[in-house]
C-alpha cells in the first residue's frame, strides 16, 4: 500500500506517530517559511506543514512547486495542530512532513473542486471525473450504494433470487421506442436494448424460481426530463403463485424498510387509492399527497347560473389555498397568467375569497351569490381565510391544468418538504387506452398486464370499461414503482393481442416464444419493477436523479465527457451493411 491511513482517519490519538498519506492537492497556503498543504482523498482531508527550520530542505523545496489537484505521497509525523479546525474530522491535528512525492501533477482544473464550486452543470459532465471528486457528488453515489446494498440485502433475505437476462434482446412494437444494435453476424437484423426484462422475467417464473430479482440497466430512445435518462436503473421483481395483496405487501415491506434504515422514517400502513380516485381528487395518477388543496368538483353548483365560461364547459372544478384570501390582486393575476401559459393552456381562473368573517369576494359576484360561494367553500373544503380557484374545460385537460396549479402553489408555499415521505399505491388502472392516431387500443402498461377477473366479460364488448390487475407505488408525487399481475394464459394472452390490433401471424412473429412458453404449465404470477434512480434521488432530497448517476447524460441524451454518441467510420457502416442517408 501507498500509505498507512487515510486522510480522514488521524485524531488526536496518533500523535507522535510516524504515518504515510496519499491523495489530491486541495489547497495550499503558503507564508514563505511556511507551507500548509490540505491533502484530500474519499475519506477526508488532513493539513500538511511544511516547516523551512523542521522540515527537509530538498522536501521543503518541492512543497513550494505543488498547485491544486497534483497528486502526492506524503509521510511524517502527526501532531496537535495550533489553530484547529472543528469542521473537519481532523482538525485537532496536522503532519508535520519529512518526505513528499509527487505521483502526478495535474494541469489547473476548469473548476474549483470544491463543495460550491464555480463551474455550471455543462462544464461539470464534460469534466465528470474531477466532478466525482467534489464531496455532494460522491456523497450522493456513496448514498446510492447504500440504498442498493439494503435493497439487495432485503430481497435476499426475503428469499429472491438475482438473475441476469440479457441486453440483447428482440425489439418489440410496445412501449418506447427501442435502441437497436445492428449485428454484424446476421446482415440486416437487429438486437434490442431492452426496455425492461419483462418477457424473461416472466419466463424465469415458467422455469420455476418462485421469487426473482435484478438491478439492471434499461433503455429507453424517448425524449429526456430531469428524472428521466436514455438509460435508467430498474429493481425488477418477479414473483409465483402470488395475487395482487401479496405483491403490494411485500414492496411496501420493502420501501417502509429502506425509509427505516436510510432516513429513520417509520411509516404506518400506505394509503390505497384507485386510478379513478386519484383522477378525481388529485388530477393525476400520481398525487403528491404531503399536503391537502384536494380537488371539488363543482358542475352541479355553478353550472347554469348564466355564467357562460362555466355552462358550455365539461368539467368546473376548484381548489381551497390556505391562507390564500391574503393574496393581493397582484399575486392573483400572477397566478392566472401562470395557468395561462402555453405549457399549462387553461383559458382563464376564477377566484374566491373566502374572507376571515366569513364573507366571500370573487371574480364572478355578478353571476353567484354569497350562497352560492358558501356552497363551493364546502365542496372545495375551504375555510375562512382561504382562497378557492376554479378551472373550467374538458375533463382531462382541466384536471390536468388544476393538477399543476396545485403543485406550483405547494412549491411556492414550502409544502412539499424533500424530508417528509408520503407512499401511497394507485391501483385499478385502465387495461387499455385509445389512440386517436393509430385508431385503436393501446395497452396501459404493458400487453402482459392480466384484467381484473370480475372484467373478463367485458374484453370483447367494452373493452374501455376493463381494469387492469395492476398497480403503482408513488411516493411524494413521483411514480417509484409499477407493476401488475400477468396473464400467464395463452388463450387469454391471444385475446388482448387481439384487442391491440396484432394478427395471429403478428403475434407469433413478436411473442410466440412466450405463448409457447405458457403452454408448458406457467404459474400465476406478478411482480413490479421499482426505478432506483429516482428512488435514490427522493430518499437523497432530490427530483433530478443525474445528481445521483455516476456517469449521467445530458437534456438531448448526449454523454459530452467522452462525446457519444458519434459517428461511426465507414468501414464499420460496411461491415454492419449499414448505408447513412445523406442529411437534409
Amino acid at each position: 500500500m501507498l500509505r498507512t491511513h487515510h486522510c480522514g482517519e488521524l485524531r488526536e490519538t496518533h500523535q507522535h506517530q510516524s504515518i504515510t498519506l496519499a491523495g489530491w492537492v486541495q489547497k495550499v497556503r503558503n507564508k514563505g517559511f511556511l507551507v500548509w498543504v490540505d491533502i484530500r482523498d474519499r475519506y477526508g482531508i488532513t493539513q500538511l506543514i511544511f516547516d523551512e527550520e523542521r522540515t527537509p530542505a530538498d522536501v521543503f523545496k518541492k512543497s513550494l512547486e505543488l498547485g491544486r489537484e497534483d497528486v502526492i505521497r506524503v509521510s511524517g509525523k502527526v501532531i496537535e495542530r495550533e489553530s484547529k479546525n472543528p469542521n473537519i474530522n481532523t482538525g485537532n491535528i496536522e503532519i508535520l512532513v519529512e518526505k513528499l512525492q509527487l505521483l502526478n501533477a495535474s494541469k489547473t482544473p476548469p473548476f474549483t473542486i470544491e463543495n460550491k464550486t464555480d463551474g455550471g452543470e455543462e462544464l461539470r459532465m464534460q469534466y465528470r471525473y474531477l466532478d466525482l471528486r467534489r464531496n455532494p457528488v460522491r456523497e450522493n453515489l456513496i448514498f446510492r450504494h447504500k440504498v442498493s446494498l439494503e435493497i439487495r440485502n432485503f430481497l435476499s433475505e426475503a428469499g429472491f433470487i438475482d438473475v441476469e437476462t440479457p441486453y440483447l434482446i428482440k425489439s418489440t412494437p410496445e412501449g418506447a421506442r427501442d435502441f437497436v444494435v445492428p449485428s454484424r453476424m446476421n446482415s440486416g437484423e437487429f438486437y434490442a436494448l431492452p426496455q425492461s426484462p419483462q418477457t424473461f422475467k416472466q419466463l424465469l417464473m415458467v422455469g420455476g424460481f418462485d421469487k426473482y430479482f435484478q438491478i439492471v440497466k434499461c433503455f429507453r430512445d424517448e425524449d429526456l426530463r430531469a428524472d428521466r435518462q436514455p438509460e435508467f436503473t430498474q429493481i425488477d421483481c418477479e414473483m409465483s403463485f402470488v395475487e395482487q395483496e401479496d405483491i403490494l405487501n411485500q414492496f411496501e415491506a420493502l420501501t417502509k424498510h429502506l425509509l427505516k434504515k436510510i432516513k429513520g422514517v417509520l411509516l404506518k400502513a400506505f394509503p390505497r387509492i384507485t386510478y379513478a380516485e386519484a383522477m378525481k381528487r388529485f388530477g393525476n395518477d400520481k398525487p403528491d399527497i404531503r399536503f391537502g388543496m384536494e380537488f371539488g368538483e363543482l358542475n352541479t353548483l355553478a353550472k347554469n347560473k348564466g355564467f357562460n365560461v362555466f355552462d358550455s364547459q365539461e368539467l368546473v372544478v376548484g381548489i381551497a389555498v390556505t391562507g390564500g384570501a391574503a393574496y393581493t390582486r397582484k399575486e392573483i393575476d400572477a397566478l392566472i397568467d401562470w395557468v395561462r401559459r402555453p405549457q399549462i393552456g387553461a383559458l382563464g381562473m376564477v377566484w374566491v375569497k373566502h374572507n376571515e368573517d366569513g364573507s366571500f369576494k370573487s371574480s364572478v359576484d355578478k353571476f353567484f351569490t354569497s350562497e352560492d360561494l358558501s356552497d363551493w367553500a364546502v365542496t372545495t373544503q375551504s375555510k375562512p381565510g382561504d382562497l378557492i380557484l376554479v378551472l373550467a374545460g374538458d375533463a382531462h385537460s382541466t384536471r390536468s391544468q388544476l393538477s399543476a396549479l396545485r403543485l406550483e402553489i405547494a412549491e411556492r408555499k414550502g409544502l412539499r418538504n424533500p424530508e417528509e415521505f408520503a407512499p401511497l399505491w394507485v391501483t385499478d388502472f385502465p387495461l387499455l387506452e385509445w389512440d386517436e392516431e393509430t385508431n385503436r387500443y393501446h395497452a396501459m402498461h404493458h400487453p402482459f398486464t392480466a384484467p381484473k377477473p370480475e372484467h373478463l366479460d367485458l374484453l370483447e364488448t367494452e373493452p374501455g370499461k376493463v381494469n387492469a390487475n395492476a398497480y403503482d407505488l408513488v411516493l411524494n408525487g413521483n411514480e417509484i414503482g409499477g407493476g401488475s399481475i400477468r396473464i400467464h394464459d395463452a388463450e387469454l394472452q391471444q385475446r388482448i393481442f387481439s384487442l391491440l390490433g396484432f394478427s395471429a401471424e403478428e403475434a407469433e412473429s413478436q411473442f410466440g416464444f412466450l405463448m409457447k412458453a405458457f403452454q408448458y404449465g406457467a404459474p400465476p404470477h406478478g411482480g413490479i419493477a421499482l426505478g432506483l434512480d429516482r428512488l435514490v434521488a427522493i430518499l437523497g432530497g432530490s427530483e433530478t436523479i443525474r445528481d445521483f448517476i455516476a456517469f449521467p447524460k445530458n437534456n438531448s441524451g448526449r454523454d459530452i465527457m467522452i462525446d457519444a454518441p458519434s459517428a461511426l467510420d465507414e468501414s464499420q457502416l460496411k461491415e454492419l451493411y449499414l448505408k447513412l442517408l445523406p442529411k437534409k
